[in-house]
């Protein structure tokens, strides 16, 4: 084998270790959004939408990847097709993964899990379209064209089953008032897909006219306690120290604020470089709630302090202890607690942009 042929595979099998890499993720993300509807599990609802993030930078990774040896190999047939092939299952593996949010997103404004009949024929579902989601990119990753074949054909089974499931469902219940739902959610649901499809096209005329690339939107992000004298206002300077290009930080209290910063808390950080003695207490109002892409509560359930969470808001609780009291001691505690909110943050970094941007 020639130099260039080594080279030529080498970068193919990057390439295939990637997507195998994506696969894994969306899959994992499929599974625990399902099990969040079936179990009523919100914490792991809002991991999952968080893990999205991880999925996209794999995505824009492996898109990268096939352009360059698109222009670097200049491949032809075989090669050609396959990296085509590639690419476009990058793409439908990335929809999957907004498929999976959709799904956790959904099973929050259930407020309970299914039962009953409905609850068996999700179980069922899920675990079939789970199944043909790992056989189907199996054989895409083996290049084994007979399992494909018969994923295939498991997928026309569903599509019956489906329809199957959908006409005892109206036999159940108000006929008129079922199939009209239903019907306007379909309506609606292709509306939207139609919208989002649009505006990739635009993107990519842009693309191809200027040379700009979409821009990632900044994420911010909410700290919440009690009173925001402490434990919040510190997780915020941490995070603006550590990650400070990732995310756009804020803090407030969830209750009524304190009159001022716990000076024990400034001075600690002050010796570990980070000054924050200007600041002050505020009240989250509630207002422009859905500005935020993630809640963090440092002092007990977030829905102690809001009731409601909109629908594209992710809310996560670390549970970092009480604030310590004076005396000694003292200053072991805000160490502890400033470590694991390091340690918190770090994986949420991880979660959300992958291993290697934390």
């Amino acid at each position: 084998m020639s130099h260039y042929e080594e080279r030529l595979e080498t970068d193919l099998r990057h390439i295939r270790d990637r997507l195998s890499l994506l696969a894994g993720h969306v899959e994992e993300g499929l599974a625990n959004a399902i099990q969040s509807v079936q179990t009523g599990n919100d914490k792991l609802a809002y991991l999952t939408i968080l893990g999205d993030g991880r999925i996209n930078h794999i995505h824009r990774d492996l898109d990268r990847l096939c352009y360059r040896f698109i222009a670097l190999h200049l491949p032809s047939a075989g090669h050609l097709r396959r990296l085509s092939a590639t690419i476009r299952v990058n793409l439908q593996l990335e929809r999957i993964g907004d498929y999976a949010v959709t799904i956790a997103r959904e099973g929050l404004q259930l407020k309970q899990a299914p039962e009953g009949a409905t609850a068996r024929e999700i179980e069922r579902t899920a675990g079939e379209v789970c199944r043909m989601l790992q056989l189907s990119m199996k054989a895409f990753l083996e290049g084994n064209e007979e399992a494909a074949r018969v994923t295939k054909r498991m997928a026309d089974h569903m599509e019956q089953d489906m329809d199957s499931f959908y006409a005892d469902l109206m036999v159940e219940g108000d006929r008129t008032r079922i199939k009209r739902l239903l019907a306007i959610f379909v309506i609606f649901n292709m509306l939207k897909r139609v919208s989002d499809q649009a505006k990739n096209l635009c993107e990519e005329t842009i693309f191809a006219e200027t040379g700009e690339t979409k821009t990632s939107s900044v994420k911010k992000v909410l700290f919440l306690d009690e009173d925001n004298s402490c434990l919040s206002p510190m997780a915020e300077a941490i995070a603006h120290k550590t990650f400070p290009d990732k995310m756009e930080y804020h803090s407030a209290s969830g209750g009524s604020p304190a009159s001022t910063l716990n000076p024990e808390m400034v001075a600690f950080l002050s010796d570990r470089g980070i000054d924050i003695a200007n600041g002050s207490p505020v009240a989250f109002d509630g207002k422009n709630l859905d500005e935020y892409y993630l809640v963090v509560s440092l002092q007990g359930p977030a829905n102690r302090y809001l009731a409601d969470m909109p629908f594209h808001t992710s809310v996560l609780e670390w549970d970092v202890g009480p604030v310590p009291d004076s005396g000694e001691g003292v200053r072991q505690r805000y160490e502890e607690i400033y470590r694991e909110i390091a340690v918190n943050l770090q994986d949420l970094v991880e979660l959300m942009y992958g291993e290697d941007q934390a």
